[in-house]
């Protein structure tokens, strides 16, 4: 009788489960367990556990694995990726299937599963395999773009039954894909408890993606989008990040990344936790709009964050155990961030955890196994020669075979809900949501109401039950949310499929915007903008905007990389309010609310807005918020261009924005001559406001002055070439002793930093985050590459040149060509520095070619003339710069 226990809930009372209620009040919180969960960062048990390594699969089976996969069953999934992050020639990818058939450690049957060129990001439930890749026309040489797929095994074979079902297309820019490769395209996928498929989107966005309902969307910039698994609601999650690799998911539904740097240009590697709708702000709120932004946990400096995973498995040790695990390619690490709730998001404590060579990829199995892959120095374009998968298991630990799901009871099943690793709850979950609805929805939902359960195993039947039920399932989502430790979830599930709205009401949403938990607060602020209901853009209107909202004075950069729990539930009222357009509402709650209604109004550009804004002005006294006004004004005057994916930032993209690229729209005129006549009003003791004004938002109005030009680098007088022509002892020693010279000499790090500057490192290279951007930043090059790397980079500049070290023959309209280090780029111009630290900028509408080179500007010999006491003093000088 599936109908009658949805519509009658007294009913399950007579089900062998307790019906007790727990306290109930929006002005109690009970977040013990969750707190107990996610622990404290020096809570962590300072055992001796040990971890055994073994490795399952060498570079004969599995070359260049970009990504891998586990089924709870054990098959291992890697994605070889030959073509590299750099490489542009199709043919060289593949998936490889790999069996332990009798769990003895060694995965004797391999089989190729199916061609993809660049799998990026891979998923298996039951039979399928969702895979993120490359895709090129058959035939064709360049790349169409980036699509979403899915595969199917029914026949158990190992070996995909047919061509792919893809459910997004184009999902990342065509044009930078094709000119520079996939190294900053879409990447890594993974589906949630909520039954999401979240997709981590790198900087290179995209354009007109389109979901299998037809849907199509286009995203400047980076960011996670998620997609249901038949490809339908395809929607942004959360966006302005840099190029992150992957996601991790918690069993709550928190959703982290580890990004990576952009060479110097002030984003470095940073740990995130994604709230839905946030804004990160990279390129061009970042630095100087840091006040409506998501700070980051930690910059943690140089190197390049791959593949994630959240690790939710009691048969694993506590100090490994509930922790966010991120792979740094770039560090040659995997990393564990140690999170610890701090109001409605977290503060953290990272530390090293298992050391592997250009680690790209993680993922855990039912039993248990963690598997990770090694690119091993594939380099960026890939190699049939480099890379590995290992297995890592916790001493002691024994195979414990996963039950057959298929096989199993809808009460087996919901047994396994409970389970205490979150590998048996989500695949379960899975061949639950393929059982008859009513009888499955009832068993999801007594573990839901189990007030013995675990809290990760009442989420999992929460996220259960509403997947099963969608619009039916609101009554009994709305009484769990009457429960101190189930609000949260319970709210985040009733707002969380746009499809599934029509029975959700408001009141509970409304209610819980002032809960006495900031979790809740921020599950209803983001709840109340997916629900669309207009009526709810008046409570969102009270929330508070603290002190610590400032905007950074002229010419610094607020705190991008520090968090700051209390700017979250504001910021997320911002974005629902913009979502609900809810202009009429927030023009009137200047006056009570000025801070929240004007931030909200920097994103709402409309007619009604503009004139609603100038009234505002003469009826407000308060100067203060006329300034407010004012600023909101100016930063209307533009909105960013329209983008069709024809073009992308490069790795240094200019960062003052607001906007990467402002246009004008129909009501620019009438903000400029309210702002100039204002101007001219004010007099002189106001010129200086209005100028900034007009420089922070690039309106370029004249009539409201400038305040600094910019200073232009000094030129570079260094004879490079003087330099390499001297010999000494590293030039009369081949690279090979010079190297091994290396390993047995310690170098003086002071010594060093006066190399760097007299051996002309100075003249296309920077240190200094403050320093102006030349060539390759070498701030963080001691967190990108060893020591070895680093002294075979000095001698063989052409031995491996890493991203953000190319140069680039640039040829204009005029005839002139030009070659060097692209340090600046903006919509309209990009900044060249030559080798002998000579800038020139370059519009680029007047560009005919731009060409990266196979080889680096930087002459061989430089080092030559040194002794090698000397040269280990240069190299340990850039080993410290992290």
């Amino acid at each position: 009788m599936p109908l009658r226990i949805l519509l009658f809930p007294s009913l399950l009372c007579f089900l062998p489960f307790s019906c007790t209620p727990e306290e109930q009040s929006s002005t109690t919180t009970d977040t013990a367990e969750l707190e107990t969960y996610y622990g404290t960062p020096d809570a962590a048990p300072a055992d001796s556990a040990q971890l055994v390594m073994e490795q399952i699969a060498g570079p004969d089976i599995v070359p260049s694995p970009a990504c891998l996969a586990v089924l709870p069953t054990g098959e291992v999934f890697v994605g070889v990726d030959k073509m590299g992050s750099l490489g542009k020639e199709p043919g060289k990818g593949s998936i490889v299937r790999l069996v332990d058939r009798d769990n003895d450690g060694t995965y004797e049957t391999q089989s190729e599963y199916a061609l993809v060129d660049n799998p990026r990001g891979l998923m298996p439930v039951g039979d399928k395999l969702f895979v993120l890749h490359t895709a090129f026309g058959e035939g064709e040489q360049v790349a169409a773009g980036m699509d979403l797929v899915v595969f199917e095994d029914k026949d158990g074979d190992g070996i995909a039954d047919g061509p792919s079902r893809p459910l997004i297309t184009h999902i990342s820019s065509p044009t930078p894909l094709q000119d520079r490769g996939t190294d900053h395209a879409t990447n890594g996928i993974r589906m949630g408890i909520d039954g999401w498929i979240y997709i981590a989107v790198g900087d290179f966005g995209f354009h007109n993606a389109e979901d299998r309902s037809g849907t199509k969307m286009t995203m400047l910039g980076g960011g996670i989008v998620r997609v249901r698994p038949d490809g339908t609601e395809m929607e942004v999650y959360t966006h302005g990040t840099r190029n992150i690799y992957d996601v991790a998911i918690d069993p709550f539904m928190n959703v982290y990344t580890r990004g990576n740097t952009n060479d110097g240009g002030g984003w470095n590697v940073r740990f995130l936790h994604h709230l839905q709708s946030g804004e990160y702000g990279y390129p061009t709120l970042f630095k100087h709009f840091t006040e409506e932004t998501l700070p980051a946990l930690i910059d943690v400096g140089g190197g390049s964050g791959t593949g994630s995973y959240f690790m939710d498995d009691d048969r694993w040790p506590a100090r490994y155990n509930h922790v966010p695990m991120m792979a740094d390619w770039g560090r040659n690490q995997l990393y564990i961030h140690r999170v610890e709730m701090d109001g409605p998001s977290f503060t953290q404590r990272d530390e090293e955890f298992i050391e592997l060579p250009q680690i790209t990829d993680i993922d855990l199995d039912g039993s248990g196994r963690m598997l990770l892959a090694a690119w091993d120095g594939a380099g960026y374009r890939g190699s049939p020669d480099k890379g590995y998968v290992v297995r890592v298991v916790p001493e002691g630990w024994t195979y414990e075979a996963f039950p057959d799901l298929t096989a199993a009871s809808v009460e087996d099943l919901g047994e396994l809900l409970r389970a205490g690793n979150s590998v048996a709850r989500f695949h379960a979950q899975q061949e639950l949501l393929t059982r008859p609805s009513g009888e499955a929805a009832a068993v999801a939902l007594r573990v839901a109401r189990e007030q013995s359960a675990t809290l990760e195993a009442r989420v999992a039947g929460i996220y259960t039950y509403a997947q099963l039920t969608c619009s039916e399932g609101a009554e009994e989502l709305v009484e769990l949310s009457k429960q101190d430790k189930l609000r949260e979830f319970a709210l985040r599930a009733l707002a969380d499929r746009k499809s599934c709205l029509e029975a959700v009401p408001l009141d509970p949403f409304l209610t819980a915007v002032d809960d006495a938990n900031p979790r809740v607060r921020a599950a209803a602020i983001t709840g109340l903008g997916r629900l669309g209901k207009p009526e709810a853009a008046e409570t969102l209107l009270t929330v508070a905007v603290p002190a610590s909202a400032q905007a950074p004075e002229p010419g610094t950069e607020g705190p991008h990389a520090t968090p700051n729990s209390e700017i979250v539930l504001p910021h997320l009222a911002v974005r629902s309010l913009v979502e609900l357009e809810a202009v009429d509402a927030t023009i009137g709650a200047i006056r009570d609310n000025p801070k929240l209604a004007l931030w909200t109004l920097r994103y709402l550009h409309s007619p009604e807005t503009v004139d609603g804004l100038i009234d505002a002005y003469g009826s407000i006294e308060d100067a203060g918020v006329k300034e407010e006004i004012l600023a909101t004004l100016g930063r209307l005057y533009t909105h960013e261009a329209p983008y069709a994916g024809d073009w992308w930032w490069s790795t240094r993209p200019d960062t003052h924005g607001p906007y990467y690229k402002g246009v004008n729209w129909e009501f620019s005129d009438k903000i400029k001559d309210f702002l100039t006549g204002e101007a001219r009003a004010a007099g002189p003791e106001k010129q200086r406001f209005f100028a900034l004004l007009n420089e922070r938002n690039r309106m370029e109005i004249p009539e409201l002055g400038v305040v600094t030009e910019e200073a232009v680098a000094a030129e570079n007088t260094v004879d490079l070439n003087a330099i390499s022509g001297k010999k000494g002892e590293v030039g009369n020693a081949s690279i090979e002793d010079v190297i091994l010279a290396m390993a047995e000499t310690e170098g003086n790090p002071a010594r060093g930093k006066e190399l760097f500057t007299s051996q002309g490192c100075i003249a296309c290279h920077a240190v200094e985050k403050g320093d102006a951007m030349k060539g390759p930043f070498m701030g963080q090059i001691g967190s990108i590459m060893t020591r070895d790397q680093i002294t075979e980079s000095i001698l063989k500049p052409n031995a491996s040149i890493s991203q953000g070290f190319s140069s680039y023959l640039i040829e204009t309209k005029d005839d002139n060509a030009y070659v060097g280090f692209v340090t600046a780029e903006s919509a309209d111009q990009l900044t060249l520095r030559d080798i002998g630290g000579n800038s020139t900028e370059l519009a680029k509408d007047n560009i005919t070619n731009r060409e990266e080179l196979p080889t680096s500007m930087m002459p061989e010999g430089l080092a030559n003339a040194l002794s090698f006491e000397e040269l280990a003093s240069l190299v340990a000088f850039l080993e410290r710069q992290k």
